[in-house]
């Protein structure tokens, strides 16, 4: 059909009862023949200022049509409208494969990717509210003495003067006016003016000068990218109290020249004076205030000893060794040989002392970020402050307990503004990134969201649903991928992917609302919230074979626990976000077992000397977290599950393949002889383009294949090995069916829910829980027992039926002689445990403690456990 003759009408016949929705069907996105991916030719509508939930099976094409057709396109166009320059620095995405778009807005996108693993990032610089508390410091901060901690006052020339003749008396001092302290530019006028002005001796980024020109001035050529310090050197002289009124009208010149400052230097040190702050007792001054004084990303206010980080490399060597050269690259080199020791200068508080010498209410600005969220809003909430302070801060305070409010909304009230960005989760991420857009306040707007509610308990999943909700109120669009029940029934509109996964899937089986969904049988989703098919109870749960107790478990938020995990079956570890799970089970029972584990494997091992007791019946720990299996485009699912070798083998097995003398690494698109020469087997060429982004075109003399044409010649059942790579794990399982081997993986890429995936997809591609999902994959092809298997959420991003399938295989491993630990929210998978330990009650400094245990019913019972609250009426 031509693109001419689509009217809404057509494309909205799968819709039923619009009338019933109460939304504006004019006033909706329109897309036509989407094709991205496995999409089918898809036509949907998605209404505006409504909130709308895609959902459907793990690979039936969600994120293709929120992420790649939506996000990508609102975002193409409105770059477009941008000019040529700013389009050279922003780059501009490829347009996806689709008909038409009809009332598109400018999108934004807030997915599950990290927010980054810079450690001078943190959860105050991420939302910003770190600038405004910077601010609030330098504007209304009351200054200490960092040595007496007195407050200091506003001091005179004259108070300036008798302190230097007292401190340096029969030393010679140099007087200077800092012109600049660590600033960008080019000077050459301040300069000049003040050579002019009679003043021809200066310190320069280090260095002496004596000007007898402005041609001199000019031939320094200080590059104005670069940050100088310049000193006005006013006098030099031996401090004797004759000279108390020389010293005095230096003093009152420097503060003249740059603004109540003044440099004392003696030697290679110097002392810097302020007009307004000095300490009397201490002979220690304060510079002006400013915001940059407080930042740890400054020289400014970074700790010196650890420049802003608040810990130090330990080298294992000594000064003057030949690998001494690798202390210079700290980021390289320092995970492999060095070991991270807080700073001894500021004790990873990352500030130098003067800016902790700043108090608002006794509390400098580490301490105020060290709380947690809530408790740093009920401190802003009952601040005390005088009349002038008042007026200058109440708007700061206003924005900054704003912004905290929007964390709280989407359940971070744990978190404290010092927690690393580095050490947060994806969800924690997402919806750090959500309570940021939510003070931005824009309206107009198309959001599109993956899964928030991932690494979130049921108890917090309210306030996230009120926050979409709110975003939605100020007028914008807001679509979320989501496969949690809560945020599906909350929504205005529901539009289910299916049937299946990969070519399987791709197609709208239903759409309405979610009552409408729930009686829709071509809905699978529809079948899960109406209740006809749920994942059952185990008619029996297993009991523990033994116990494997922890002691002592102190760090973060918990409370010095003592914890007996539970062996030969599945336990899940529950409890609120922040409650400490995650802290628990990878940073205090991982690290003890790995330990004791190693040492048990050598002769002479006594178990009554062991960190962890119970250890006995445990040969071997795999923990099994959410990291990517690759980090290059060129490693894939068949690369790590080692199946590329056996099809590699299979192929230069082939008559053809041997009369050619093909080894394995012929069909390898790593390996020169059997690549493409044009793209290296990268399968794409890149074009850089200097006003516009750089273009990939698929290679032209491969197609896209990454081979030559003379491996792509070797064919097994009429196919080559780029067609095997392209082929998803369930069309290869088919293919492969008389090779066990290689069939074996293939099934259980399938069992897992992983039938979509594509052998040769790039590793770089895939999320997190199907990166999970892989390595699982690989641990049920050994044979093995006697295994303690650690989980952290395999359920991320995952449909109820894909849960399903995934529990069979979990159990599985238990029932092969292992036993299981699982850091879960999601109440399907723990009303299945045979064994909880849920922690709690609150997040944060509420937590760290047991606050049941036991099977999921003697949890249930528990009226302190809101796990206990939730499972209950799912175990009736």
């Amino acid at each position: 059909m031509e693109i001419q003759k689509f009217k809404p009408a057509k494309v909205l016949k799968k819709h039923t009862k619009l009338q019933k929705l109460a939304i504006d069907w004019g006033n909706a996105i329109y897309v036509y023949g989407a094709r991205e991916h496995n999409l089918k030719n898809i036509n949907v509508v998605i209404p505006k200022n409504k909130l709308t939930v895609i959902t459907g099976p793990s690979g039936s094409g969600k994120s293709s049509l929120a992420l790649d057709i939506l996000y990508t396109e609102g975002k193409r166009r409105y770059m477009e409208s941008l000019s040529s320059y700013a389009r050279q620095f922003l780059g501009i995405e490829k347009k996806p494969e689709f008909d038409r778009i009809d009332g598109l807005c400018p999108a934004i996108a807030i997915d599950q990717k990290t927010v980054g693993k810079n450690p001078r990032s943190t959860v105050g610089t991420i939302t910003e509210i770190y600038d405004y508390l910077r601010v609030l410091f330098a504007r209304i901060g009351r200054v200490h003495c960092p040595d007496c901690n007195a407050q200091i006052t506003a001091q005179s020339p004259e108070n300036i003067t008798a302190s230097i003749i007292t401190n340096y008396e029969n030393k010679t001092i140099l007087i200077a006016a800092p012109i600049a302290q660590q600033k960008k530019g080019e000077f050459l006028s301040v300069l000049k003016e003040l050579f002019a002005n009679g003043f021809y001796r200066f310190s320069i980024d280090g260095q002496l000068y004596r000007f007898q020109s402005e041609q001199e001035i000019d031939a320094l050529k200080l590059k104005k990218t670069y940050k100088h310090t310049i000193d006005l050197l006013i006098d030099s002289l031996e401090i004797t109290k004759q000279e108390q009124s020389r010293v005095q009208e230096g003093i009152e010149t420097a503060f003249k020249l740059a603004k109540g400052l003044v440099k004392i230097i003696v030697g290679t040190k110097f002392d810097l004076f302020s007009s307004s702050r000095m300490c009397l007792h201490c002979a220690q001054s304060i510079p002006e205030l400013e915001p940059r004084f407080f930042s740890f990303n400054s020289p400014i206010g970074a700790c010196k000893g650890c420049n802003g980080l608040g810990d130090v490399h330990q080298w294992p060597w000594k000064k003057g060794s030949k690998h001494a050269w690798k202390e210079k690259y700290p980021d390289f080199f320092g995970n492999k040989y060095a070991t991270k020791k807080t700073c001894e200068l500021c004790f990873g508080k990352r500030l130098n002392k003067y800016a902790l010498a700043v108090k608002i209410g006794e509390q400098d600005i580490f301490q105020l970020c060290d709380l947690a969220i809530k408790d740093l809003l009920q401190f802003l909430e009952k601040i005390k402050l005088n009349a002038i302070e008042k007026e200058i801060g109440l708007s700061l305070i206003k924005e900054i307990k704003n912004r905290l409010k929007f964390l709280v909304d989407v359940g971070l009230t744990y978190l404290s503004l010092n927690r690393s960005a580095g050490s947060l989760s994806g969800g924690e991420g997402q919806r750090i990134r959500l309570a940021t857009q939510i003070g931005s306040a824009l309206s107009g707007v198309l959001y599109i969201l993956d899964e928030p509610s991932i690494g979130l308990h049921q108890k917090d999943n309210g306030r996230l649903i009120k926050t979409l909700k709110h975003l939605r109120d100020l007028g914008n669009t807001v679509v979320v991928v989501e496969h949690d029940i809560d945020t599906m029934m909350a929504s205005d509109y529901l539009i289910d992917m299916g049937p299946q996964a990969g070519i399987m899937g791709g197609q709208i089986t239903a759409c309405g609302t979610p009552k409408e969904l729930a009686k829709n049988t071509d809905s699978l989703t529809g079948a899960y919230l109406s209740g006809k098919k749920e994942i059952t109870i185990p008619k029996k749960r297993r009991k523990p074979i033994s116990f494997l107790q922890l002691e002592h478990a102190n760090k973060y938020n918990l409370q010095n626990l003592t914890v007996d995990f539970p062996l030969g079956l599945m336990c899940g570890i529950s409890g609120v976000s922040g409650s400490g799970k995650s802290t628990l089970i990878m940073q205090e029972l991982v690290p003890v077992l790995k330990r004791e584990l190693k040492v048990k494997r050598k002769r002479g091992w006594d178990p009554a000397n062991s960190e962890i007791k119970g250890i006995d019946p445990l040969h071997y720990l795999v923990v099994i977290d959410q990291s990517p299996i690759g980090r290059t485009p060129r490693s894939n699912p068949a690369t790590y599950l080692g199946i590329l070798d056996h099809i590699r083998k299979l192929y230069a097995s082939l008559p053809e393949a041997n009369a050619r003398g093909y080894k394995p690494g012929r069909f390898s698109f790593n390996v020169k002889n059997g690549r493409c020469f044009e793209c290296n087997g990268d399968g794409k060429i890149t074009i850089q383009m200097h006003f516009l982004p750089e273009v990939s075109m698929v290679c032209k003399a491969c197609h896209g294949k990454r081979f030559n044409k003379e491996t792509l010649q070797i064919t097994f059942k009429g196919k080559n090995i780029a067609d095997i790579l392209d082929m998803t794990a369930f069309e290869a399982a088919e293919f492969f069916g008389a090779h066990h081997t290689i069939e074996k993986r293939l099934k259980l890429m399938c069992d897992v829910g992983l039938d979509y995936i594509k052998l040769g997809q790039s590793s770089t591609t895939l999320s997190g829980g199907e990166a999970q999902r892989i390595k699982l994959v690989d641990e049920l092809a050994k044979r093995g027992n006697n295994t303690l298997y650690i989980l952290d959420e395999p359920t991320t991003g995952l449909h109820a039926s894909d849960i399903d399938k995934l529990l069979k295989v979990l159990n599985r491993l238990i029932d092969k002689g292992n036993s299981m630990i699982v850091i879960e929210h999601n109440l399907d998978v723990l009303k299945t445990a045979d064994y909880i330990i849920d922690l709690g009650p609150e997040g944060g400094d509420g937590g760290g403690t047991i606050v049941a245990q036991g099977t999921p019913e003697q949890v249930a019972k528990n009226k302190n456990s809101f796990t206990g609250n939730y499972l209950k009426p799912l175990l009736k």
